[in-house]
């Protein structure tokens, strides 16, 4: 049985169209010939995701998004943990001249292309993560 499921942990925020939200995430993995069979977004602060950076990943940085793989290696369903900075998400909405809820709606989905194996180290790694992301939104009906 797929679950998705959202945390909030020291911010104060309410993911709306939550429903919406499990219904488009459970279509991006299906599109990917993937099922979902246990996901966490946890959704934080800066510093929240700072502490997480520094402590498993060993870097000094911000960062809106941070994904753990909790799935087997043979296995083509989904599990883990993703972790998103809502001030980041904040932050990139203006910076990129977007709305809050097309950034973060952007960075749950970036979270989950993770999860379906795809990378953003070289440019051409960043460029599909890219597209897909945008195919992906814009397969949004909410």
């Amino acid at each position: 049985m797929a679950a998705i499921k959202f945390f909030v942990e020291q911010i104060d925020f309410s993911l709306k169209a939550k429903r919406n939200l499990h219904t488009w995430l459970l279509g991006v993995a299906l599109s990917e010939k993937h099922q979902v069979s246990a996901l966490s977004y946890i959704f934080c602060s800066d510093e929240y995701l700072l502490d997480i950076n520094k402590q498993y990943l060993n870097h000094n940085y911000y960062t809106d998004v941070i994904t753990f793989d909790n799935s087997d290696d043979d296995n083509e369903e989904i599990e883990g943990d993703i972790f998103i900075s809502i001030d980041r998400v904040k932050d990139n909405a203006l910076q990129n001249k977007s709305t809050f809820s097309r950034e973060l709606h952007r960075v749950m989905v970036h979270g989950l292309l993770h999860l379906l194996g795809y990378r953003d180290k070289s440019e051409q790694e960043i460029l599909e993560m890219r597209e897909k992301e945008e195919a992906y939104l814009s397969l949004q009906k909410f």
